[in-house]
């Protein structure tokens, strides 16, 4: 897990922000291509990735493999929830405080990192570690625990 990836603490207030953010800082270290950011803004209009984990919201934005030359996740720790349209039910809005942005190269991987995503969401106590967690190491650790 790239530490420059995950941001804790970050105050944004729109679902659009949230994904630019993390996307330019994928972008900056050539883990996506320029056309990334735009192809998730479109995916996440048609098809949302906010998920209620269980009373803790998260959301899983993510696009086609042709924007991507490297594997990453960013990872965005929000201060304040910032609304997410359901996966589940896309008129539904959720008020997320983690974003998993995925970048993902090999399509064969996009359903094994989404199935540990999940396995992931599904423990709510190591949701909430990352919720309350110190720094970025901790996050990369947890995360790693889990991807890896």
């Amino acid at each position: 897990m790239d530490l420059d990836l995950i941001k804790i603490d970050l105050n944004l207030f729109t679902d659009r922000a949230v994904i630019k953010e993390l996307g330019t800082l994928m972008e900056k270290k050539n883990y996506v291509k320029k056309s990334y950011v735009e192809a998730v803004l479109k995916r996440e209009e048609k098809l949302p990735t906010g998920l209620n984990i269980g009373g803790t919201c998260v959301a899983i934005p993510h696009t086609d493999p042709v924007h991507v030359n490297d594997a990453a996740i960013a990872v965005a720790r929000l201060n304040t929830p910032v609304k997410f349209h359901s996966m589940i039910d896309p008129i539904q809005e959720l008020d997320v405080k983690l974003v998993f942005l995925l970048a993902v190269k090999n399509p064969k991987e996009q359903v094994d990192l989404l199935t540990k995503l999940m396995a992931l969401f599904q423990n709510i106590s190591v949701l909430k570690q990352i919720e309350i967690a110190a720094n970025k190491e901790t996050i990369a650790a947890i995360i790693d625990r889990v991807i890896c």
